[in-house]
């Protein structure tokens, strides 16, 4: 009979160590998916937050897919935290390796048979074993709580739907025909360092529509000539993740209903322009071979608020080289 509780002791404890192994690596997995937020680079300024303006007046998602080097920026290393995160608190950090080392420890402990206070017997041991397991589905929901919504170009996978809240009038000429673009009040002037024009603001609401659709047709070609390469690894990333997946992400019928320039400026020999913008379009996920809607709807459109980041060079096309989710203002 020993020998039986022995083995089943020892084969107890092999699994919940196990369980702690998936314990201690439950941090870094969670943190590649919460890295999904903002995307792109806005040069020094990317980890900086974007002014906010009347069309987001919310704080605007960090970027945290980004090529450009922190220590390349003015922005300090803890500069930001994606939207609705919380603090690490007591499991956070050195806390969930301390706690992770703690079980670990005491399992090799039960592996050479002493247990986690040597000589508990068969009840300790049980009562160690539902400690463990009750910390390690207590660990995976609180990682599951952290979970943070991405951000691409597709409105299913980044956006915050948001109404429009300010309806004052703006001062500087509206964008096309639509009236999209407009000025900002008195007391919320842009930083336009580079005076952006109307033929800047036009390109702008174009390359809105076309980087939509593009992304919605997969068009892999006019998405790089579209955005910068950084920003189109992002974006070729995700399209290559839908299809793994089985689905598609259908975006038509893309519409400017209102737009900001929050800061224009230049650094090093390029010229970047951040704009809030609000918009409809029709988006859906829709399986590839059935057609069928997973997600969105594919008949009515829905109203998006986000924050892009374009780029040029002297005499050259804008491009764009960063999306961020806008957070809706709280009523």
């Amino acid at each position: 009979m020993p020998s039986a509780v022995s083995r089943f002791a020892k084969v107890a404890a092999i699994a919940a160590l196990t369980s702690a192994t998936v314990f201690a690596s439950l941090d870094d997995a969670e943190a590649r998916r919460a890295g999904s937020g903002g995307f792109g680079s806005r040069g020094t300024r990317t980890f900086q937050a974007p002014p906010v303006t009347s069309t987001a007046p919310g704080t605007a998602a960090p970027i945290e897919r980004s090529m450009t080097p922190r220590s390349q920026t003015t922005a300090p290393a803890t500069a930001q935290q994606p939207l609705g995160a919380q603090r690490p608190g007591f499991l956070g950090g050195f806390g969930r390796s301390m706690i992770g080392g703690l079980i670990a420890g005491g399992l090799l402990g039960m592996l050479l048979g002493h247990g986690f206070g040597g000589g508990f017997g068969l009840l300790g041991m049980l009562l160690q074993i539902a400690l463990i397991g009750g910390a390690v589905m207590l660990a995976m929901r609180y990682f599951a709580n952290r979970r943070q919504p991405s951000y691409g170009v597709g409105g299913q996978s980044r956006s915050y739907n948001m109404s429009p809240k300010n309806n004052s009038s703006f001062q500087i000429p509206t964008i096309g025909s639509g009236g999209g673009f407009g000025g900002q009040s008195r007391g919320n002037r842009p930083s336009d360092e580079i005076g952006l024009a109307q033929a800047d603001l036009d390109q702008f609401e174009e390359l809105l529509t076309q980087v939509q659709t593009a992304y919605g047709a997969e068009d892999y070609g006019t998405l790089r000539r579209l955005t910068t390469p950084e920003a189109m690894s992002y974006l070729a990333e995700e399209l290559g993740e839908n299809a793994t997946n089985g689905v598609r992400n259908s975006v038509s019928d893309v519409k400017l209903l209102q737009g900001d320039i929050a800061e224009a400026w230049r650094e090093d020999g390029q010229e970047y322009a951040t704009l809030a913008m609000r918009y409809s379009s029709i988006d859906a996920m829709v399986e590839r071979d059935s057609g069928r809607v997973v997600s969105g709807d594919d008949r009515r459109p829905s109203e998006s608020t986000e924050v892009w980041t374009f780029v040029r060079k002297s005499g050259a096309d804008w491009k764009l080289a960063a999306i961020q989710g806008a957070e809706q203002r709280a009523a």
